[in-house]
């Protein structure tokens, strides 16, 4: 029997998805909140984007196990994420 099918292993696990959840949700809070300031339109849209890509980091690095993998993942990660910030900043030059 391995370790991770433990009583022990298995609460562990719970708990963390269980705070990603609770995680979600308060950023989907914030996301929700944002939106009834009255920001400008570059500055609310520049926030937004941050907080969807927290939500989807925490998505893909738990609920996608992610976050065990190798260090070429990380790299390929890290590299769509600068190719984004880049392709988002040609955007506001335009």
């Amino acid at each position: 029997m391995s370790s991770d099918s433990s009583p022990e292993a298995i609460k562990k696990s719970v708990r963390l998805y269980v705070g990603v959840f609770v995680a979600l949700l308060f950023l989907t809070l914030v996301t929700v909140g944002v939106s009834y300031i009255h920001l400008s339109s570059g500055k609310a849209h520049a926030l937004a984007l941050f907080v969807a890509s927290i939500k989807a980091s925490l998505v893909a690095l738990f609920f996608m196990h992610l976050a065990h993998e190798r260090k070429i993942i990380y790299a390929t990660i890290g590299l769509t994420a600068i190719l984004f910030v880049f392709c988002m900043s040609i955007s506001l030059y335009l």
